[in-house]
């Protein structure tokens, strides 16, 4: 059975790779790998952090690309790809441009898709921009539904699916626990210089925003208020990775350049940035990944977003939805910081996005659902 995995972003990247050593390690599978590069450097980092090579390189990233050039570049590169190897099956993750053309470019050639991380959605086709539209356009196209919930499991049913839809967990758990223990074996010495400056014997909060759909004024209120955190509270440590969107660091570098418990980063390798997770005490986020990896670590999650699609967090209590109100989300933190019987209930409350072992079980589930099939 040959079995292609299409990729191109950061996200997907650490979703796929514990899946793609789960199942190198089975020899009756020949597993290939294709990335669309639609992020480049963030991507190579892990990549080479996880020890992945792909075996086709699309290279696509370009300066100020456009969701046009990406859907367009990337269709025609996987046409190749799926003529030369003709796979099984394509496994796509989440939903990104390079997801849902991925699908899209197996289904041309009539080969079955299995989407990891299926059935996620925010009713709202604008937020998350375009990733709403293309993990629903996946999910109709896909063959295997690998939900990482009950709910995703059940919005799916909803929208009228019935067959191969599964509850797995999510991979970034795996991802974070292999991670986390590449770490172990293999100290990197580059995080006593990275974060030398941060004083780790007081409370850390790690930040991280850039959604496209808070920029201009909900953004400039985010920063407000991480600005109001850093004044009022000079016992803690705030670790801002910057991302390298313009309209996020112009905003942040006026806001909050010079702020002497305000530490501002450049991006953070993956490894690095689950290091510093694990230091932290909480967290203020609007990334989708973050709202997932927080939790696995007891780390509670305050999504600065006016919805997310990762509701089962919010269900479970592990995060709260504060939105870009500047009030809100100073309060919340405020609360955390100074009620311990609260932040002991987020920290403590179960992690919905699995327990580790999502990629053996898809594995297992697709090994069993095709030997029935091929009987």
């Amino acid at each position: 059975m040959k079995v292609l995995f299409i990729f191109g972003t950061r996200p997907e990247a650490i979703k796929m790779a514990p899946l793609i050593h789960e199942f190198k390690k089975h020899t009756a599978i020949n597993t290939k790998i294709c990335i669309t590069a639609q992020h480049r450097e963030m991507l190579d980092q892990v990549l080479e952090f996880f020890n992945i090579t792909p075996d086709y390189d699309l290279n696509l990233m370009s300066p100020n690309q456009t969701l046009f050039d990406i859907t367009a570049k990337a269709l025609k590169g996987l046409e190749g790809v799926l003529d030369t190897e003709k796979p099984d099956l394509v496994f796509v993750q989440g939903d990104t441009t390079t997801c849902f053309v991925g699908a899209l470019a197996a289904f041309y050639k009539k080969i079955k898709v299995a989407h990891i991380e299926a059935g996620l959605r925010s009713f709202n086709k604008y937020s998350p921009f375009p990733e709403e539209i293309n993990r629903g356009l996946t999910g109709k196209i896909a063959d295997y539904h690998f939900a990482p919930t009950a709910k995703a499991k059940n919005n799916l049913e909803t929208e009228g699916y019935k067959d191969n839809i599964f509850v797995v967990g999510n991979t970034v758990t795996d991802a974070l626990f292999l991670g986390l223990d590449i770490l172990k074996n293999t100290p990197s010495p580059q995080h006593s210089a990275l974060f030398s400056h941060i004083n780790f014997d007081k409370r850390v909060i790690l930040v991280t925003g850039h959604r496209r759909e808070s920029f201009g004024k909900p953004f400039q209120n985010l920063t407000n208020a991480i600005l109001e955190i850093a004044q009022g509270h000079p016992d803690v440590e705030i670790v801002y990775p910057v991302h390298l969107n313009p309209n996020v660091r112009s905003v942040v570098n006026q806001t909050l350049s010079g702020v002497k418990n305000i530490h501002l980063t450049e991006p953070l390798n993956y490894a690095d940035l689950i290091w510093l997770l694990n230091q932290s005490y909480m967290v203020l986020t609007d990334s989708g990944g973050i709202q997932e990896e927080a939790p696995a670590l007891g780390k509670p999650v305050l999504v600065m977003r006016d919805v997310t699609e990762r509701v089962e967090g919010i269900e479970a209590g592990t995060a709260k939805l504060v939105g870009t109100n500047r009030e809100v989300i100073v309060t919340e933190t405020q609360k955390l910081l100074s009620d311990a019987s609260h932040y002991q209930t987020m920290s403590q409350a179960v992690n919905p996005y699995g327990d580790g072992t999502t990629s053996k079980q898809v594995l297992d589930i697709l090994l069993t659902v095709e030997e029935n099939i091929n009987g």
